[in-house]
């Protein structure tokens, strides 16, 4: 491939991800692209019976627990086209994995399980697909298992995403009669024959599916009709339509997001994967019918359409760090421009110039050296020193890609190095695991001293502590997990402060009045009301500082104050005394005084929990969410199969996972995600604000 590159044809190049809700066979779904495409030449199975586990899921953990954490990247070649393909996670406490892949990705294949259909996390993902403007195909997989029905599952894209699915293949047989699939574009059926379905044979629909096959053909040419006047025109005069038109118009459909081909198969067995991959190439954009935009830092962030031009200034994303063996390994994807060893590039937030060492190209844990990315292109650099989502500028450029979605950690841990040697190894890994994963935080805490690690959940905290006993000998005892709780006020309260402070010398002297109440907006915010100068106007901003500095520690239980808002409306000031540090003490004097008069309240996070499991087990499921104040907001029963959705508040959620299994037998599962803050019930705030108290005594 080496310097190849720079001949390739970039409308033949596709930059696409797989996203999907757990096991819905994404993992299974990559192995068999990488294996109709030449990439590997002997396909593995994920949950790695043949002692190799599938190619993307190169960590050891991953394989086994046969799920993906880190999300991929390799190159394919499909009909002489490229693709580029990120297999990213489904579990939701890995989600900035699947964030800053669709940051970076032109197209998606939203996989689709033939029984499970659309799941919660489906949901998830398919709201991070809209975010980004993401055209996506659909996949409706594992049509071989028993109970499959992809034409259900096509319903529920309609009702629970609002997309517009159109079947463009149904399939032949269902469960374990899964023969092929019906195209419904060229009106032949396919059958994948051989060993692994190599071999593609093309067919005569079977007499028995004639008139589904009609159904559905009309269905489909009446949405596509839509997107071509042409295709209109022979549909309404009943004419023969080619398939070069249909193609054309499904095309312009699913690029301006008003239509999404459904295709099925089941990658386990084979059947279907190749008709995906046309799919792809025909239908999911290439990087110069995507339009990316970058903030202009030099011109108050204006937005500038960025062209995939090679001999325009280089503008690039770096979107996903890795520490390896070999130093910092940054994945990059190049908007504008090229990439070529030896350039000279300036990264735009930390502001320092970098030369471009070692250029490669990944495919899952195995590299090639490259001498030039082009646009659109997915490249990875060696040891440069950069953040998640950095901007890298050529030609005195000063642009910045708008930065990623990153949510709120929710839950923290204590952990505490068991020895002198394992305290130096985990100061190393912390600091690369924070680099790499903008949702894992970390921190010491200034009253206990404790190292404190915080996450998305417990499988994301957990996961990291086994990387770090794994990867860096690293031995750790956790505490209990902590909530994240927050305070809040329930009425509005007046305050009137004065800082009086008379040493030496000049003096400390400001006087701060207003109110504070409850505000549904957002986090903080402050209003200035003042009239006549009363307090100076040079000294306004620093009662914001001190408002913003007393909202970090509430009085009830030492935890961030949130939805609050602070006017200040009269004031006092000394010509001599009066300073802005003098300010932000009154600020911060006035805010305690008011604070206990507001009826401060704890409000704790309220997590969005969905089961999925066998319908026989939902009465315990009830039971569960139940013992841990869950509120059951909907239930669905399909055959044997149900789905339970509740909020629970995520203090009650510890521990669930092995609760679950033992109540059902090991064969439910469920996804929790941060829905909003609800307060806390009188009996468990009380406990909360006396355990604060303890501990306040106790460190004294």
């Amino acid at each position: 491939m080496g310097t190849d590159m720079t001949r390739i044809d970039i409308r033949k190049m596709r930059n696409i991800g797989i996203s999907a809700h757990i096991d819905s066979g994404k993992t299974t779904l990559s192995e068999r692209i990488l294996f109709y495409s030449n990439k590997i030449h002997a396909i593995h199975e994920v949950r790695g019976r043949d002692g190799v586990g599938a190619t993307m899921d190169h960590m050891e953990l991953e394989r086994e627990r046969g799920i993906t954490i880190q999300s991929a990247a390799t190159q394919v070649e499909w009909k002489d086209h490229i693709i580029n393909l990120i297999d990213t996670p489904g579990h939701v406490d890995f989600t900035i994995e699947v964030e800053r892949s669709l940051r970076v990705l032109d197209g998606a294949i939203l996989v689709l399980c033939a029984v499970g259909g659309v799941q919660s996390q489906s949901i998830t993902v398919d709201r991070q697909l809209k975010r980004y403007h993401v055209p996506r195909i659909a996949f409706i997989n594992k049509c071989d298992r028993t109970g499959a029905n992809p034409f259900k599952v096509r319903l529920q894209l309609r009702e629970k995403l609002g997309l517009n699915a159109v079947l463009i293949q149904i399939p032949i047989g269902l469960e374990d009669k899964l023969e092929g699939i019906v195209d419904l574009i060229s009106m032949k059926a396919v059958y994948f024959d051989g060993d692994q379905g190599t071999e593609l044979r093309y067919a005569e629909i079977p007499s028995h599916l004639k008139e589904d096959t009609d159904k559905y053909r009309e269905e489909l040419l009446d949405a596509v009709s839509m997107f071509s006047d042409k295709l209109a025109e022979l549909f309404l005069g009943g004419e023969d339509i080619p398939e070069d038109l249909i193609h054309a118009a499904i095309r312009s459909g699913t690029l301006s997001e008003a239509f999404v081909p459904v295709m099925v198969g089941s990658a386990y067995k084979n059947k279907g994967i190749q008709s995906l991959l046309d799919g792809v190439t025909n239908y999911l954009p290439n990087p110069t019918e995507v339009k990316n935009y970058a903030l202009d830092l030099d011109k108050g962030e204006e937005r500038r359409e960025l062209l995939a031009d090679e001999k325009s200034p280089t503008v690039a994303l770096g979107f996903k760090l890795e520490d390896g063996q070999y130093g910092q390994l940054t994945y990059v994807r190049i908007y504008q421009g090229s990439l070529k060893k030896g350039d000279e590039l300036f990264n735009t937030r930390a502001r320092k110039r970098f030369k471009v060492g070692r250029l490669v190209r990944m495919h899952a844990d195995s590299m090639e050296d490259i001498n030039e990315g082009i646009p659109g292109d997915i490249v990875a650099l060696f040891g440069i020193d950069c953040a998640s989502g950095d901007t890298f500028c050529g030609g005195g450029l000063n642009y910045a890609m708008s930065s990623m979605y990153v949510p709120e950690p929710v839950i923290s841990l204590a952990i505490n190095p068991r020895d002198k040697k394992s305290a130096d190894q985990m100061a190393k890994a912390l600091n690369r695991f924070t680099k790499e994963d903008p949702t894992f935080r970390t921190y010491v805490d200034s009253e206990s001293n404790q190292t404190i690690i915080k996450g998305m959940g417990e499988l994301h905290l957990e996961v990291y502590i086994e990387r770090m006993r794994r990867e860096y000998k690293c031995e750790v005892d956790t505490g209990m997990p902590q909530v994240a709780y927050r305070e809040a006020i329930t009425q509005r309260a007046e305050f009137n402060y004065t800082h009086k402070k008379q040493t030496g010398g000049s003096g400390q002297y400001g006087r701060v009045a207003g109110y504070m109440e409850p505000y549904r907006e957002g986090n903080y915010d402050f209003v200035d009301n003042i009239k006549g100068g009363a307090i100076p106007t040079e000294f306004v901003p620093s009662c914001d500082k001190g408002f913003k500095e007393a909202i970090k520690r509430g009085s009830l239980i030492g935890f961030p104050i949130v939805n609050i808002l602070c006017v200040i409306n009269d004031g006092q000031s000394h010509p001599v005394d009066s300073s802005d540090i003098a300010f932000q003490l009154a600020a911060i004097g006035a805010f305690r005084e008011a604070y206990n008069k507001a009826k401060p309240c704890i409000l704790e996070p309220i997590m969005k929990v969905s089961v999925e499991g066998p319908a026989e087990f939902q009465g315990n499921v009830f039971a569960s969410i139940n013992q841990r104040r869950g509120i059951i907001s909907s239930s669905t029963e399909d055959g044997t199969f149900s789905r339970v959705e509740a909020e629970v508040p995520l203090s009650e959620m510890f521990g669930y996972s092995t609760a679950l299994r033992s109540l059902t037998q090991g064969k439910a599962e469920f996804t929790m995600e941060l829905e909003k803050y609800g307060r806390v019930p009188t009996g468990i705030s009380e406990t909360l604000i006396r355990e604060y108290e303890e501990k306040r005594r106790n460190d004294r």
